[in-house]
């Protein structure tokens, strides 16, 4: 698994969303570019604003014990896998805007760096390590743009 927080697979990441145009077509699955980025951004916001509210005791017990290591592991994502319906982007979005937003979450987790995510709270999964967000946040975020062809 890549290193988030090491500065070469940052800008090879920045250097692959600026690779996508409003244009750009998927491999798999139903989501327009637009909706991608902002569905990749759901875990951004998710790790650095309250715009989602953190799931009941009963619902975080289920998601750690049967979501999160699906999640945090190095096993790549299957295409066309079943997302949460936080992650669900029905309408169409500003590109631009999108875009603009996940390049500043992806350089503002690696300013951030691997310190600052060590025992940090997930939303769903609880305290994490520093490798658990990192797989989080690059697998995500490679399958996603794996499947748009960049």
């Amino acid at each position: 698994m890549k290193n988030i927080f090491d500065p070469q697979v940052n800008e090879e990441l920045k250097a692959r969303i600026n690779q996508l145009t409003p244009d750009t077509q998927g491999k798999w699955g139903k989501m327009t570019v637009d909706q991608m980025l902002a569905h990749c951004s759901v875990a951004y916001e998710m790790a650095y604003t309250d715009k989602h509210p953190k799931p009941n005791a009963i619902l975080r017990f289920f998601l750690k014990a049967f979501v999160k290591n699906g999640v945090v592991n190095e096993k790549p994502y299957p295409k066309n896998a079943r997302t949460a319906p936080v992650f669900i982007i029905a309408d169409r979005r500003n590109f631009e805007k999108e875009k603009e937003q996940l390049l500043a979450y992806v350089q503002q987790t690696h300013e951030l760096g691997r310190a600052h995510f060590e025992g940090k709270e997930s939303l769903s999964f609880g305290p994490m390590t520093a490798q658990e967000w990192n797989n989080q946040f690059y697998k995500h975020l490679d399958h996603h743009l794996t499947q748009f062809g960049v």
